[in-house]
């Protein structure tokens, strides 16, 4: 959108001037709500429903009677599914915190070897860290005399740790730098140590600039727990897969069991993401 100014030459506005144009004013933002993910919600059911029974002669209530029988074993997958989000965020946001802080280091080695690792992983399809996971780790770890079983499941969250760990470091990384230099200048002219101003004055400010993108990227986490399905991990969709060999591989089952899963990852996520964007307006950066 260009604006003109004296002597004729049109500028660009910036899209924040834009947003607050005359014009800009015919068509508002469209403030998603929780009630609108429930809608959302439940057209996704009976859509997936409505297909199901045009597949088959089965009448759309059995349907509904088959997915309320395997509910409570398709939400044990799926707390699986959240155990193991809950793992690899937890990992991954520890050792990403301090991969962010080495990104911002005085020392230009470590700030080189920083940037390597998180380049490396987050461009690395997560896919094939699980891959890499399940074949490089052992099945089995023997330390003295004792035995320690690697089963499938803790392989699929570090492959899925390491991914977030990058891009947590990211999250670190554009967080303390969103800081003002002012900041900086101010705690050094106090007499506080680098680290001082660190750990004292830059993180406590930075942090809530952090949690939004933390939180969207551990939406994205959750859903992406679905590849450990690809790797052999009883999670939520290999045991929607059994559900249909169960019933006989129903025809009319599998659009509305799919989307059955699908609902339990929306309806899980979207109040993350919807929160997100209101802490994203909470707390943004005024220029």
């Amino acid at each position: 959108m260009t604006q003109p100014v004296r002597g004729g030459m049109p500028v660009i506005l910036r899209l924040p001037e834009v947003l607050r144009a005359d014009n800009a004013r015919t068509l508002p933002p469209l403030r998603l709500s929780l009630w609108h993910g429930a809608a959302l919600g439940g057209f996704v059911l009976m859509t997936s429903i409505a297909a199901g029974s045009a597949t088959g002669p089965v009448p759309p209530a059995s349907v509904l009677v088959v997915l309320a029988r395997w509910t409570p074993l398709l939400l044990r997958g799926f707390g699986f599914n959240i155990l193991i989000s809950f793992t690899a965020m937890a990992i991954g946001t520890v050792l990403g915190a301090f991969l962010g802080l080495g990104l911002i280091s005085v020392s230009r080695a470590v700030r080189a070897a920083a940037w390597a690792l998180t380049q490396f992983f987050r461009n690395a399809p997560w896919l094939v860290l699980l891959f890499f996971m399940i074949y490089m780790l052992p099945f089995h770890v023997q330390l003295g005399g004792l035995g320690i079983s690697i089963p499938d499941w803790l392989k699929a969250v570090i492959g899925l740790a390491l991914p977030v760990m990058a891009n947590v470091a990211e999250v670190v990384r554009g967080g303390v730098q969103s800081i003002p230099s002012g900041q900086w200048e101010a705690a050094e002219s106090l007499g506080f140590t680098r680290t001082q101003q660190l750990w004292e004055i830059i993180l406590p400010q930075s942090i809530k600039r952090m949690i939004p993108p933390w939180m969207n990227l551990y939406a994205i986490l959750t859903m992406a727990t679905t590849l450990a399905a690809i790797v052999g991990v009883s999670e939520v969709v290999t045991l929607a897969g059994q559900v249909q060999a169960a019933e006989g591989n129903r025809t009319d089952l599998l659009a509305p069991l799919y989307g059955y899963v699908l609902l339990f990852f929306f309806f899980y996520s979207y109040p993350i993401a919807w929160l997100t964007l209101r802490l994203e307006r909470r707390y943004a950066v005024r220029l």
